[in-house]
């Protein structure tokens, strides 16, 4: 790095400290009292990292999570696990295709799972079965889906609260 891009990275730093703050400060508006959990999720999203959050009922996981989508201008989506959940549940899955007369084309379609956004919530992931929780985990570490032999991009950012 030459000494003439020094000035030029500190401000870009700057800027970037700037937006990280304003954004966080947006966010704080929606949510009251949880200024430590907050920037948390923050650092989780300004990062490109999961995070695991344990808290009570009512204490505005979901909330947060929506907010700081909103704020940031990226898709968020949740999933309420359960123990008859099953890795199409959260994947997606692949539907039979119909002409325009409603009839059966032999094709499939894949239709995307509540996966497939930016930011996601997993309520309660503790409740679910092993094998989606699998699919879950797989999907977080390699930024895509397989079905039916077919890899799927996971969108980006993706980032698992």
């Amino acid at each position: 790095m030459a000494d003439n891009e020094t000035p030029e990275l500190i401000a870009e730093y700057k800027e970037t400290a700037r937006l990280i703050k304003e954004s966080t400060a947006q966010v704080a508006t929606k949510i009251y009292g949880q200024d430590t959990v907050l920037k948390q999720a923050m650092a989780c999203v300004v990062a490109g990292r999961h995070g695991l959050f344990m808290g009570p009922p009512g204490t505005a996981k979901t909330k947060l999570v929506n907010s700081i989508g909103e704020v940031l201008g990226i898709t968020t989506n949740r999933i309420q696990c359960t123990p008859d959940m099953m890795p199409a549940d959260i994947i997606g899955s692949e539907v039979p295709e119909r002409d325009d007369a409603g009839n059966l084309t032999g094709k499939f379609t894949f239709v995307p799972g509540p996966i497939f956004t930016n930011l996601l919530l997993v309520d309660e992931i503790n409740r679910t079965s092993p094998k989606t929780q699998s699919a879950l985990l797989q999907a977080m570490e390699e930024g895509f889906v397989t079905y039916n032999g077919k890899n799927y991009v996971l969108p980006r950012p993706f980032i698992v609260l």
